[in-house]
């Protein structure tokens, strides 16, 4: 694996770890500008909104744009607003600030996407997917925590500056490691040829699935904490360490996805997807059991989002390596995000008890089952 594809999982972690950050340090956000814990909650609606519909306008407005400019460019403008979130003297700044922030690191997620698959051959495609996208693992398990412990010594403002920190060196590396490929300087992209990728009904399927698979992933995810203290009795105080073995686990889970994925592409997400279920149902009959509780916690680390790298290689498999195929399919992944995680809040609102949640995640999950059928039908019919 070249070594420029682990930095453009290092940007894409750098990036990543102020999307999920505010999440960590929401009361100091929420005591400085003088709004509810939900409005803070908002902020990272916000940055979800931009990802979804502003990168890949973002993107179809850089496609002729040679791939490294093109990155360098979007990671400047993430790095204004970055700047302008650490500095922001009201909420409604911060609220801008988050939005230029989605829709850079969206745009920045497909160009690091579409240029690691042209770093490597085909048959390396998912465990390179895999690399960038342990970006995203490890700024859930790692990244968060530390822009806790920079709010907590040294103010929430620092948390910020220190993702400016490691954007811009992440940026100088990109600089310096990044090859210019001959065929990002010769080929001009056409934006309806690009566009006409969107025909596809396979590509739609497989972006369909995605939705789901994330969405079954975050409906849990999202209300893992009030869940394990107030459902299964841990004190607060042991719920990170919990979360830190979640986030390892995904970790192990996206490199082993990775891996199993260039060889067994279906049969990976299809298994995954069986294992996700089977994990949400015995978390949701027995959430009141510590041990049953942490050991599911780690099944869904395994195989929720660590299904992303078998994910991206059905994308690329059934349509094009193209930074706009690849910036949807994130724009997609974050709908599913966010739907997960809503339908999850109103079935608690709605009085299903903090559990409700787990079970919208089996759901989603048994329709991802069901929009992966079509697909292993044909699978088995052309190997017969």
């Amino acid at each position: 694996m070249p070594f420029v594809v682990f930095i453009l999982g290092f940007l894409i972690f750098s990036q990543t770890t102020s999307e999920f950050m505010v999440a960590g340090i929401m009361p100091s956000l929420s005591e400085e500008f003088g709004v509810s814990i939900a409005a803070i909650g908002y902020l990272i609606s916000a940055y979800a909104i931009g990802m979804i519909v502003g990168g890949p306008i973002l993107t179809i407005a850089l496609l002729k744009v040679p791939l490294k400019k093109g990155l360098m460019a979007l990671t400047l403008v993430f790095l204004i607003g970055q700047t302008i979130a650490a500095i922001s003297p009201n909420y409604e700044v911060m609220v801008v600030a988050r939005v230029i922030q989605g829709i850079a690191s969206s745009a920045t997620f497909g160009t690091a996407m579409s240029l690691a698959y042209q770093l490597v051959p085909a048959h390396l495609r998912a465990r390179a997917a895999s690399v960038v996208l342990g970006g995203l693992m490890i700024a859930t398990a790692a990244g968060v925590p530390f822009a806790m412990a920079f709010n907590l010594y040294l103010g929430w403002r620092a948390s910020f500056w220190a993702v400016v920190a490691l954007v811009f060196v992440a940026a100088v590396f990109v600089q310096f490691f990044l090859p210019t490929l001959e065929s990002q300087e010769k080929e001009s992209i056409s934006v309806k040829k690009e566009l006409s990728s969107f025909k596809n009904y396979h590509l739609w399927a497989a972006y369909t699935t995605n939705v789901f698979i994330i969405g079954a992933t975050f409906a849990a995810f999202s209300y893992f904490t009030p869940i394990l203290t107030d459902v299964t009795g841990f004190s607060p105080g042991v719920v990170p360490f919990i979360l830190g073995i979640y986030g390892v686990a995904t970790v192990i889970g996206n490199i082993t996805v990775g891996r199993f994925a260039d060889l067994y592409m279906m049969p990976t997400m299809t298994v995954g997807l069986f294992i996700l279920t089977a994990a949400l149902i015995l978390f949701g009959l027995f959430a009141e059991i510590p041990v049953i509780a942490v050991v599911a916690v780690m099944i869904i680390g395994l195989v929720g989002v660590s299904l992303n790298p078998a994910m991206a290689k059905r994308v690329i498999t059934v349509s094009n390596t193209g930074t706009l195929v690849a910036t949807v399919n994130n724009s997609m992944i974050n709908l599913g995000l966010m739907i997960g995680s809503s339908v999850g809040g109103v079935t608690i609102d709605a009085g299903f008890g903090l559990t409700s949640p787990l079970w919208v995640g089996v759901i989603l999950a048994m329709i991802g089952l069901v929009t992966l059928l079509p697909a292993i039908r044909g699978n088995i019919q052309q190997k017969a």
